[in-house]
């Protein structure tokens, strides 16, 4: 029988996920939660530029939803609710996400704590993903299974975003903004916290006790206008961040989670733009490994960052056999795979 599913907005993201639950044999579409009033009963299919109508409307009322009975939800929204989530894991639907979850520790214990109980108490899985943080981190760790002893593990994420269109998220990580604003590393920090909780997850993936979890970041300046065509990033404000996620132990960064996005031609690098995600390993062996992604040669968008909408989306929809299968609870990937890691020492 094919999982049921509803597919939770329709953004640049829930775009990709609701075309590939449509076209896929084993999944079946039973809702689309419909974010804003002109999406309400509509087709799905015209939602996401799907070339035949699907019979499956949108709705923007949770209990129609609900009424179809899905196994679980594919949740892609811009930030996460933890009221909508909650609604969902407590009426037995389990959900993935790619919604700035990961576990759970960045929106605080009680917040967590409350979809943790709502998951037991439903018997469903939350299950937070996507590409970065996400499948990067999975294959950091799954990495590691070559490695008699590991000493520091780094994921870098190297790519310039110039054409990818999500303003509302970006300028909280400070594009746009002057140097020295109020609160523009505290903003830094609070927009991109999945990414400490990735730190988290792998360190308990490879048995290891974290000390503490530090954020800093080095930002790179305008030097003339960029018109972006969805906004413009004046001269002398941000285009370009270096973000450090870093797990501690003993004295040293064990665990190093690194972004560096520029949006713009007219940027003072602060650093090149390597163009893909990095894994370096240090240990016994050490290990390096760069992956990068490309359009297959029928690629027919006009924008190249459908691959990362696409990159983003599908962890989430191909995760979800594992996550229905699941203990109840909150859950990252090596707690539902066999990918066992290698000892860890400094």
């Amino acid at each position: 029988m094919p999982h049921r599913v509803i597919q939770w907005t329709t953004g640049n993201v829930g775009r990709r996920s609701l075309r590939s639950i449509i076209a896929h044999p084993d999944l079946e579409l039973v809702g689309v939660f419909a974010h804003g009033a002109d999406k309400n009963g509509v087709d799905a299919a015209e939602l996401c530029g799907w070339p035949e109508a699907t019979g499956v409307l949108a709705a923007s009322d949770v209990s129609t939803l609900l009424a179809a009975r899905p196994d679980i939800c594919v949740y892609n929204p811009r930030w996460p609710s933890v009221d909508e989530l909650v609604t969902l894991l407590e009426s037995g639907v389990n959900v993935v996400t790619t919604a700035a979850f990961i576990n759970g520790r960045a929106m605080g214990p009680d917040a967590r704590a409350r979809l943790q109980d709502a998951a037991i108490r439903g018997c469903v899985t939350l299950h937070g993903t996507g590409m970065n943080p996400g499948l990067a981190n999975t294959l950091a760790i799954v990495s590691t299974q070559v490695c008699e002893r590991v000493d520091q593990i780094r994921v870098l994420e190297s790519v310039d975003s110039t054409d990818y269109d999500s303003w509302e998220t970006e300028v909280k990580i400070g594009f746009g903004q002057l140097p020295g604003s109020p609160g523009l590393v505290e903003n830094a920090r609070e927009a991109t916290s999945v990414f400490g909780d990735a730190v988290a997850v792998m360190a308990d993936a490879l048995g290891v006790e974290l000390d503490e979890i530090t954020f800093d970041i080095d930002h790179g300046l305008a030097n003339a206008d960029n018109e972006l065509g969805y906004t413009t990033i004046p001269k002398g404000t941000v285009a370009a961040v270096d973000g450090r996620w870093r797990g501690w132990k003993d004295g040293k960064d064990l665990i190093v989670l690194r972004y560096q996005w520029v949006k713009g031609a007219n940027v003072d690098h602060i650093f090149k733009v390597k163009h893909g995600y990095f894994i370096e390993i240090d240990g016994m062996p050490s290990v390096r490994t760069h992956l990068l992604v490309f359009p297959p040669p029928d690629f027919a968008e006009e924008n190249l960052m459908v691959l990362g909408m696409m990159m983003t989306a599908m962890p989430a929809v191909n995760a979800i056999d594992s996550v229905v299968r699941a203990e109840p609870g909150i859950r990252w990937i090596h707690e539902m795979n066999n990918y066992g890691a290698s000892g860890f020492t400094s």
